[in-house]
């Protein structure tokens, strides 16, 4: 049954004719389920472009703006802040369900797009790359009276993929998570050093390289986005979890749980995933060297390939959900929006115009996230029926939700960034306009609770307050309070809401031998998520004192809470834990990804010990399908023997011989790759998988095992020494004219000279009097993408009126021919074209149409992250042009043809990214105005 309200069409058609003006006198255009109902509670001027918010004691909403973001992609006339962005608090005095005033609390030039905010009592902590910033008002004018920088380092500046929000987890610790703009090099109070790295690198302003394969204090590799945890004081910084492309969020329930949703690479595999402590999400290769692309193999989807998901030591993936660009975060643990609603997980999705809801379920020893439902909407069910307007655009589609937080009184605020775009990054609503809708339940009498922080009692209340940093506040008063505060904290273990348990449970434990007795007896609760929270609350304080039960415990556990015996014991001895940790091997069937990841993170360190303790004596042939699964995750060299007698068993089945295979191809070792040396001269499947995995392995993990070996199909771009010869004589400054044009000559006649010109021209090392020389016209260049750049660089550029094609009327029918004859050479398109550019299939689901339109006429405006171009020089003269997919021993270029070439990184003489899209320009396509009107028609049109 349908469970979201309809607008009737003539109120729809009506909200149309607001056009994509001022949209302060729309109705709001939310679709939420039937018991609920949405109202506006603040618009802009109240405020601009929110990005993130937080709830405090006074029921007030505070949040941060991101009027200045990425100006350098915006100066044509948007709202820009001289003094930097600021941190707004909006109220609603009056009590009339709307916010009345707005008051600004700071504003600073440190604060440019600021991503996080949280309140906590007097202290407010602003995530802005490089810094996490805490201002403290200590008189409570609602003025910082101080400003401290707790942690700095973080890269992405001005960048969507920078530093993110902040929360004060109910173990008392702050979490914060980054996106993969690094470098991130930051350091804790106690001097301990965070370095997280990857191949990905996108042009700014202020951005420095982003180099993989950087080795922390631990001795660790830590990967593109993550996150960290660390100690209110500023000690004691950890990672959590890492190797995100981008979670814009992440939310820490009262169970100890993390919970993040993750953007792709504009290719439909955005996912919502629960974490594991110590976990890697999967998006670069391990050492954030290499790109997913490069790393994909044959048969895999694109799903599985983005996240690794066939890669032993990679986190199962958890509900891929398609296109999108996943924001806030926020899991509701009351019932004030009514009793179905506790427990849900909203995860908000920009891209999508919506707000999925998930109710975690337990499966195994992980979480199943396979009830999403469209919570929230803009437009009607995950984008289905949507209307496009002819004259103007469908200002439903710039809902953009940033963020979700409950107040006080459990109401829900949905923050709205309110923009045709997102994604790319540039902002087309040049007014910075933004929106707050609250969300209640209907009938119900949403009453402002009195918080009182000053008397044991009122803490307890506080503490059950759906406001995040409010009963994060309350905790940290009875944290202070120690074991005094324990009778009253006692009767919430016996209250019907368990996320009211877990919390009382993270503090009990904290309270010396008292409070851990009142916990001992939850580590055999019937509900999983209560023992799991009493295991996590206990082990954070006195670890060896769980050692003496520990393997009835074991026994006796739900998988959910022997997974995390696994990731807890290895923290300590593993001379004690060892028994322990047999045990938990016994417990694996051999199908739970979740555990066995578990276990693969607790024996990391280890796997050539533990394969010697738990198989070394087991005949190969007899491995369990469990044994040989958990053997495929820990790939130990211990192993090698064992499993290259497997691999050649005739008695086994093919595919316990691949999966030997495969296991083996995660061995840096010689002993491994002889094998597949000598696999490779045969012939048959393994001999196919052996002569894959030796071309794959030959400029990575494998590279020096593999100097020697030239693979068959090595495509090393032709040497071009006479290109060499020319750069030196153009360079000349002693030369005479003639020379130089003559060798200029030579450049433009060949395919790697053009390229080498772009490159000096991008450089700022060709002199314009050279430049003067070049042909006006690229006519002779058959590469599109080469042509625009030249162009570009050194041509004159057509431009299209982007306001009269949006006017146009576009045929359906030819724009599907014209979008097979020029898309789908760089684009996918349902089953059809490459996979160089975005996926276009669901396009409409994230850009409305006349933000199509300026995406095709201007492909610089807009670079999807992880689509920006490079230029890369070999020293053997040749020269190309394309998408960088791994940067490390190893350079992978996928040029603009969709040919990729694997470079050993000793050959490439320089490489320089270029701020240019590969996508050409329509003139360079031969595409009028009425032939991009039929593109948009086919493209906007149903799900193709």
């Amino acid at each position: 049954m349908k469970t979201y309200r309809l607008l009737s069409l003539s109120l729809f058609f009506a909200l149309l004719s607001c056009g994509t003006g001022n949209r302060n006198q729309e109705a709001p255009l939310l679709y939420v389920p039937e018991e609920l109902e949405v109202s506006l509670w603040a618009s802009s001027p109240l405020f601009h472009n929110p990005t993130n918010m937080d709830v405090d004691a006074k029921g007030r909403v505070w949040l941060t703006e991101a009027v200045n973001y990425r100006d350098f992609r915006n100066a044509d006339g948007h709202l820009v802040r001289e003094a930097g962005d600021r941190v707004v608090i909006l109220e609603d005095r009056d009590g009339d369900g709307k916010a009345d005033t707005s008051q600004v609390f700071v504003q600073d030039e440190d604060l440019r797009s600021p991503l996080g905010i949280a309140v906590v009592g007097n202290q407010v902590v602003v995530s802005c790359s490089p810094h996490v910033i805490v201002y403290t008002d200590t008189d409570g004018d609602d003025l910082p009276d101080s400003k401290e920088v707790f942690l700095t380092g973080f890269g992405g500046k001005d960048h969507d993929h920078g530093l993110h929000a902040g929360q004060l987890g109910p173990d008392g610790k702050w979490y914060f998570i980054a996106g993969n703009a690094g470098p991130h090099q930051v350091e804790d109070k106690e001097g301990w050093t965070l370095r997280s790295g990857s191949v990905y690198n996108e042009y700014t302003p202020y951005s420095t390289e982003n180099v993989p394969a950087q080795v922390s204090d631990d001795g660790k590799v830590y990967t593109g986005g993550l996150i960290i945890r660390i100690n209110p004081d500023g000690t004691g910084m950890e990672v959590m979890a890492h190797n995100f492309r981008n979670a814009y969020e992440v939310f820490v329930d009262s169970y100890g749980n993390m919970w993040q949703s993750d953007n792709d690479d504009q290719t439909a595999s955005c996912r919502t995933t629960w974490l594991m402590e110590g976990g890697n999400a999967g998006f670069f290769s391990e050492k954030g060297d290499r790109t997913w692309q490069a790393d994909r193999r044959p048969g895999q989807t694109i799903a599985e390939a983005h996240w690794h998901q066939h890669d032993p030591g990679v986190l199962p993936s958890g509900d891929v959900y398609g296109a999108g660009s996943p924001t806030g975060m926020l899991r509701i643990e009351g019932d004030e929006l009514g009793e179905a609603y506790r427990g849900l997980l909203l995860a908000a999705d920009a891209g999508r115009n919506i707000i999925f809801g998930y109710h975690p379920r337990p499966e195994g020893s992980g979480y199943s996230l396979a009830n999403r439902q469209n919570f929230i909407a803009s437009v009607d069910t995950d984008n289905e029926g949507y209307i496009w307007h002819q004259v103007e655009a469908d200002t439903s589609k710039w809902f953009r939700p940033s963020d979700a937080s409950l107040g006080t009184d459990g109401s829900l605020f949905v923050a709205d960034w309110y923009d045709p775009i997102v994604g790319g990054h540039q902002m087309r609503d040049k007014g910075g306009e933004g929106k707050i809708y609250r969300i209640t339940k209907k009938g119900r009498n949403y009453a402002s609770p009195s918080i009182d922080f000053g008397t044991i009692s009122g803490q307890v209340a506080a503490l059950c307050n759906p406001a995040v940093h409010v009963r994060a506040r309350a905790a940290q008063l009875l944290r202070e309070q120690g074991a005094a505060v324990i009778p009253q904290l006692e009767p919430l273990l016996d209250h019907v809401n368990p996320f009211y348990q877990a919390r009382a449970i993270w503090l009990l434990a904290e309270m010396g031998a008292p409070g851990l007795e009142k916990v001992r007896p939850l580590l055999r609760d019937k509900n999983p998520e209560l023992a799991l929270t009493s295991l996590r609350a206990m082990a954070a304080v006195a670890p060896e004192a769980l050692l003496g039960e520990a393997a009835t415990l074991i026994s006796e556990a739900h998988p959910l809470v022997r997974r995390e015996w696994a990731l807890l014991l290895r923290k300590l001895d593993y001379e004690k834990t060892a028994p322990l940790y047999s045990q938990l091997i016994d417990g694996f069937d051999g199908t739970d990804p979740w555990y066995r990841y578990a276990l693969g993170i607790a024996f990391s360190d280890r796997a050539d010990e533990v394969f010697e303790r738990e198989w070394k004596n087991t005949d190969p042939l007899a491995w369990s399908a469990a044994q040989a699964s958990l053997i495929w995750e820990l790939h130990p060299e211990a192993a090698i023997p064992a499993l290259i007698h497997r691999v050649h068993s005739e008695s086994l089945s093919p595919e316990e011989r691949l999966q030997a295979l495969e296991t083996l191809a995660f061995v840096p070792h010689n002993e491994a790759v002889e094998t597949f040396l000598r696999l490779a001269e045969g012939e048959g499947i393994l001999a196919e998988q052996a002569d894959w995995w030796l071309q794959f392995r030959k400029y990575n993990e494998w590279q020096d095992f593999l100097e020697d070996w030239e693979p068959p199909l090595d495509n090393l771009p032709a040497p071009q020494p006479e290109l060499l010869v020319a750069l030196d004589q153009l360079s000349d400054s002693l030369g005479t004219t003639a020379a130089q044009q003559e060798a200029l000559n030579r450049l433009v006649e060949s395919p790697e000279g053009r390229l080498h010109l772009a490159f000096l021209a991008v450089k700022g090392s060709l002199a314009d009097s050279l430049k003067t020389l070049l042909p006006e016209e690229w006519s002779t260049e058959g590469r599109l993408a080469v042509r625009s750049l030249l162009t570009r660089l050194f041509g004159t550029e057509q431009h299209l009126d982007e306001a009269g094609i949006n006017q146009l009327a576009g045929d359906v029918t030819n724009g599907k021919v014209l979008a097979a004859r020029n898309c789908l050479a760089c684009h996918r398109i349902g089953d059809s074209g490459n996979e160089i550019g975005p996926y276009l299939s669901g396009i409409r689901q994230k850009m409305d149409a006349p933000t199509l339109v300026n995406a095709i006429v201007q492909p610089d405006a807009a670079i999807g992250f992880g689509s920006e171009s490079w230029l890369i020089r070999l020293k053997n003269g040749a020269a190309l042009y394309g998408l960088l997919q791994s940067n490390g021993p190893v350079v992978t270029v996928l040029d603009s043809q969709g040919q990729r070439f694997v470079i050993p990184a000793s050959e490439v003489a320089e490489k320089r990214q270029v701020p240019v899209s590969l996508m050409p320009k329509p003139a360079e396509m031969g595409l009028m105005a009425q032939d991009i009107a039929d593109i948009r028609a086919y493209l906007m049109q149903g799900d193709l």
